[in-house]
């Protein structure tokens, strides 16, 4: 015979039990991850989502939530162990963050010594303006096998000597030691017109270094040739259309430059479209637990839809959730000989103290000088259709916009860390709305 009274007692203990369970997790903190961290920042970010319009205090400090939840705060870290208290009515987290004090570089005194020549290893070798490891430093890719003449040495780096008004910088481990001893010569040069493209040739006896400087109205590619004297450049003016891209490509001592206008229909328009991280990358977390990569990859997918519709050639480099590097996606966008280069992303921050009125919206990054015009009619498309806010647009060092074989642009279409922005991008249509946005864009850069 069954216990009814002793069952209802254990039913009542139990809805009890799940009911307090409920009711002490009045929040859910989504990033940081670990409640113990190490780090080099000056702000600690948290961002999360709270149950039942609870009320979320961070150190005392009230944080505001969006309708659906979202919230995101910023604390300013001491050097040393921080503690960050996270309360709401039924319960308290403790984060325990440890912030190092990061040591200054010595600027170490440059090494002089007499000139010799070595030789590049790699193809799409860096050559620096200084010795450090930035985007903005990079004066050209060298190629494999390109004599150098170096004549100083910065910890890491070599100094490359162009000319007597002119130096570079090379990682050491860029470069080989050269066996042969004789000395290039100009062979001869050469220039053709073609419909949308004006290539011009310059060949020597052996592989060279060169430098490209992107003007107002035209492009000056120079050719070094220090072996021979401090005063050998030579320099081809290539003058460039209104929309366009160039590439570098040299084969036994022959260079070619190459200045192309973008195409002005889809027909014939190669443009990739890049849904960035994937696979194990998940890029930036959201305030409701949401990962970037799968934002990006939805944006994407429509946008492709409407490019073919368009007639564009449209190539992706990816369609699932896949990883795949920073070099591949490059690589993808070279062999396909692109145009256009769309870089799919949502935003973030790094070590600043987050902003509910700056830290939002759509921002346009870009690289190179041909890619600035698309970057201020995207932002202005973008945001027209997907009702976010202009969060500006800026020069960046990504390395998918790098190359200036395409105009390449990087679209960070919403902060995943901004309350506001959440309640945009988890819209049913604000993907299509995005995609939309572009190809208003594209339009009006292509055909108008």
């Amino acid at each position: 015979m069954f216990n009814y009274r002793l069952i209802r007692r254990v039913l009542l203990i139990l809805l009890l039990l799940v009911f307090g369970v409920v009711k002490s997790y009045g929040y859910e903190i989504f990033y940081p991850g670990e409640k113990k961290s190490v780090t080099t920042y000056d702000y600690g970010l948290f961002i999360g989502k709270a149950r039942n319009s609870e009320s979320i205090t961070i150190n005392n400090v009230k944080i505001p939530t969006a309708s659906n939840g979202a919230f995101a705060h910023s604390v300013k870290l001491e050097d040393g162990e921080n503690r960050i208290f996270i309360r709401s009515g039924y319960s308290t987290k403790v984060y325990n963050v440890f912030k190092k004090t990061e040591v200054p570089k010595i600027q170490s005194e440059i090494k002089e010594f007499d000139k010799r020549t070595v030789l590049v290893k790699n193809d799409t070798t860096p050559l620096r303006k200084a010795p450090e490891d930035v985007g903005f430093n990079i004066v050209s890719y060298l190629f494999k096998g390109t004599r150098i003449v170096i004549n100083g040495a910065d910890d890491e780096y070599y100094r490359v000597f162009l000319a007597k008004d002119k130096t570079a910088w090379i990682l050491k481990s860029d470069v080989e030691e050269c066996a042969d001893g004789s000395i290039a010569s100009f062979i001869n040069m050469n220039s053709q017109k073609y419909k949308n493209a004006n290539v011009q040739t310059i060949s020597f006896t052996k592989n060279l270094p060169y430098t490209v400087e992107d003007g107002e109205k035209e492009i000056l590619f120079r050719i070094y040739n220090p072996e021979l004297s401090d005063t050998s450049v030579y320099t081809l003016n290539i003058l460039k259309p209104k929309r366009y891209y160039y590439n570098v490509t040299l084969q036994d001592g022959a260079y070619t430059f190459k200045v192309s206008e973008v195409p002005k229909t889809y027909e014939g328009c190669t443009i990739v479209v890049d849904a960035g991280h994937g696979g194990s990358q998940n890029g930036a977390m959201g305030c409701l637990g949401d990962a970037e990569k799968d934002i990006n990859l939805k944006i994407a997918l429509e946008l492709q839809q409407l490019l073919k519709q368009k007639g564009a050639n449209v190539v992706m480099t990816r369609e699932c959730d896949g990883m795949i590097t920073l070099k591949d996606r490059i690589k993808i966008a070279k062999v396909n000989e692109a145009d256009i280069y769309l870089s799919i992303h949502m935003n973030s921050i790094g070590n600043v103290a987050f902003s509910h009125s700056k830290h939002r919206g759509t921002g346009i990054y870009y690289f190179n000088r041909n890619s600035k015009e698309l970057s201020e009619i995207l932002l202005k498309s973008i945001t027209k259709s997907a009702g976010t806010k202009k969060n500006g647009i800026k020069t960046a060092s990504f390395a998918v916009i790098r190359p200036a074989s395409y105009v390449g642009v990087l679209i960070e279409t919403a902060y995943m860390i901004n309350p506001s922005d959440t309640l945009l991008y988890t819209q049913e249509n604000f993907a299509r709305n995005v995609a939309e946005g572009i190809i208003n864009g594209l339009d009006e850069f292509i055909e108008k």
